[in-house]
């Protein structure tokens, strides 16, 4: 699903569930501009799938046509399937990047962070017979998926084979804190890039 149909989708949500909306409330739930936001619901507009009335001169409804609510559907189906599909990948690239530990005869894992990408390793970890030493994170959380979650200051002390970084979109830095604790780079599982 390419980034236009994502904000189709987001915007006929939105308008579905309240047709007083702003245009403004709708730019930061898109993340764009407030003209971009303008141009978007006119598209929609000329595009058959929502109706723009005013009541009174000065506030603006919008309305979900039929076509509207079946370009939604049509939409949501297709960002379910985007979804799956991406998870899948993720998943097996997950079971790639973990099975170079056991190659070498390694078992023992540890996860840094905590996100969906954290219980997506977890369930990779299972799934392939792995140990879970523990979870580590920079953060204030302090038990995840029933775990207690540790500060990585302990991987000093933890007797591990390698740590995966599940947090994509700060794997340099996460990579650079574990240089701190002493943990070889390789020792260090990530998907993103560390260096």
């Amino acid at each position: 699903m390419n980034l236009q149909g994502q904000r189709d989708l987001i915007l006929l949500t939105e308008l579905e569930r309240d047709g007083a909306i702003t245009q403004r409330s709708l730019a930061i739930k898109l993340g764009v501009a407030l003209g971009l936001t303008n141009l978007y619901v006119k598209r929609l507009a000329r595009k058959g799938y929502v109706k723009v009335t005013t009541i009174p001169s000065h506030r603006i409804r919008y309305l979900l046509t039929p076509q509207g609510f079946a370009e939604k559907s049509r939409l949501t189906y297709l960002y379910m399937q985007y979804s799956l599909s991406h998870y899948r990948d993720m998943r097996a690239r997950l079971r790639d990047v973990l099975s170079r530990v056991t190659v070498v005869g390694g078992r023992r894992i540890v996860i840094f962070g905590t996100s969906e990408f954290a219980e997506m390793a977890y369930l990779s970890l299972r799934e392939m017979d792995l140990e879970l030493v523990g979870f580590v994170s920079d953060g204030t959380v302090e038990t995840f998926l029933s775990y207690p979650v540790s500060h990585p200051r302990v991987l000093q002390e933890w007797a591990f084979d390698a740590v995966v970084l599940a947090d994509l979109d700060r794997s340099r830095e996460l990579g650079e804190m574990l240089v701190q604790y002493q943990v070889p780079n390789g020792k260090v599982l990530a998907l993103g890039p560390t260096a």
